[in-house]
């Protein structure tokens, strides 16, 4: 049973919607700077689960958060695919050719480049989170300043939104992973998607022989991601999304690879989003 979850951001974030959208309004929500923050709280049993975001349909695959789940033995309970609409927001009584300088996530400013080209007399300035640098402008009545960040967020914290939908690419999706200390969420007959992690060195077709087996079982190859093991050069870390109709059919690919690929480890078993 998930009572509490931690965030990277504060309320009015991305991630904070997407914990009233999962769960309901009604979930504690721990707000953390930052998703190693964000894991501690719940190594330590400070909540019982952690919303992260995994990938852009924009930006591509955030693969610290990867790393994340593997290196501190997570799993992977649940997912949950959000529409992102960036909106530019200021304190009320402002244009837009008064903004001296906006301020937000390094992804937020990427995902609005165009936009942002067109107004070259301000200054871009990362920062950790979307919603946290709309509730600092208000909070500190900071005016020539801008955030980029959700509706959500402008309501939350009283800020005149000057710009809705500044994204380049209109259909922008991020997709976010639920994640726990244990694996036993949902039973197996719900089952029809996992996430996987497994190891293979550069030799030619090592790669080819492990999708073949996939395919064999009747899995659906949705995301494959690869990362170089820094202490052992020329092997590779593969994280892999696959769905499937057959829990029966993961099963029988999961028994092969163990034997096949070095490392395989599930990090997660849960329900398609998609679907």
């Amino acid at each position: 049973m998930i009572r509490s979850v931690a965030i990277q951001g504060v309320k009015g974030s991305f991630h904070h919607i997407v914990s009233q959208n999962y769960f309901d309004d009604t979930i504690d929500v721990l707000e953390c700077l930052s998703f190693d923050s964000a894991v501690d709280s719940l190594i330590t049993k400070k909540c019982d689960a952690v919303i992260m975001a995994i990938e852009n349909s924009i930006a591509g695959s955030i693969i610290p958060n990867y790393a994340l789940v593997d290196n501190h033995k997570l799993h992977i309970v649940g997912e949950h695919y959000l529409d992102i609409q960036h909106n530019l927001m200021a304190l009320a009584g402002q244009s837009t050719a008064e903004i001296k300088e906006v301020w937000s996530h390094p992804m937020a400013l990427l995902q609005c480049k165009e936009f942002l080209k067109k107004h070259p007399h301000i200054k871009l300035v990362e920062d950790k989170d979307t919603a946290e640098v709309a509730q600092r402008i208000f909070n500190d009545q900071i005016k020539g300043v801008a955030a980029i960040a959700s509706i959500a967020a402008a309501k939350l914290f009283n800020l005149d939104v000057l710009a809705e939908s500044i994204q380049t690419i209109k259909h922008n999706e991020t997709r976010f992973v639920i994640v726990k200390r244990e694996n036993h969420e949902i039973p197996e007959a719900q089952i029809n998607k996992a996430s996987v992690k497994f190891e293979l060195s550069s030799k030619r077709g090592s790669l080819a022989t492990v999708l073949n087996v996939m395919s064999d079982c009747k899995l659906n190859l949705t995301k494959i991601q690869s990362l170089p093991k820094i202490e052992t050069p020329w092997f590779y870390a593969f994280f892999v999304d696959v769905t499937f109709e057959n829990f029966e059919d993961f099963k029988k690919a999961k028994s092969i690879l163990k034997i096949m690929a070095n490392d395989f480890k599930v990090l997660g078993e849960y329900k398609n989003a998609k679907l």
